[in-house]
């Protein structure tokens, strides 16, 4: 790969970590604002709250499409690592042609959902909710990507190490 492309995702996969830091910096705040309204002044904080669950949703899936990386991942390996990584490769194979395959086909009908929620608003904030469940559009269009990636560099040979040396991961 060409050191620009590499350059412009190194600086995007920045960008996905500053975007990932926001979002914990606002939950914890209103999290922080939870507290002090209830139990300083007794106002109810229902807005607070819902704050806190919208961006503990974008974190949890904004960090699993953009930030995790394949070593990252928590793995159930211990079949995979008592095989060779020529196998490993072929499992890696398997796994990624399934997962392309089930986020492809369910794609479509997130979209549909998703959109359909523009009818429906947040409860306190009033945030239309299509806009809220669009960063599962976002991870699952991420998934594929990533996966579709992996089984190429997989039948190429080129295969990450924490996929196949599973002691270094």
């Amino acid at each position: 790969m060409s050191p620009r492309i590499l350059e412009a995702v190194a600086w995007l996969r920045r960008r996905a970590e500053n975007v990932a830091a926001a979002l914990l910096l606002v939950m914890f705040l209103a999290f922080l604002c939870q507290i002090v309204f209830r139990y300083v002044f007794g106002w109810p904080t229902g807005w607070a709250f819902e704050l806190s669950i919208i961006t503990w949703l974008w974190l949890v899936l904004w960090g699993a499409a953009f930030v995790v990386g394949e070593k990252d991942e928590i793995r159930f390996d211990i079949i995979y690592g008592l095989v060779r990584p020529g196998t490993r490769r072929v499992f890696s194979v398997i796994t990624g042609v399934a997962l392309v395959a089930l986020y492809g086909i369910s794609l479509p009908a997130i979209y549909d959902y998703v959109a359909f929620m523009k009818v429906e608003k947040s409860a306190y904030l009033g945030i239309r909710l299509d806009i809220l469940y669009s960063v599962y559009v976002l991870f699952a269009g991420a998934t594929i990507a990533r996966y579709v990636w992996l089984v190429w560099r997989s039948l190429t040979g080129h295969v990450p190490a924490s996929l196949i040396d599973t002691d270094k991961a």
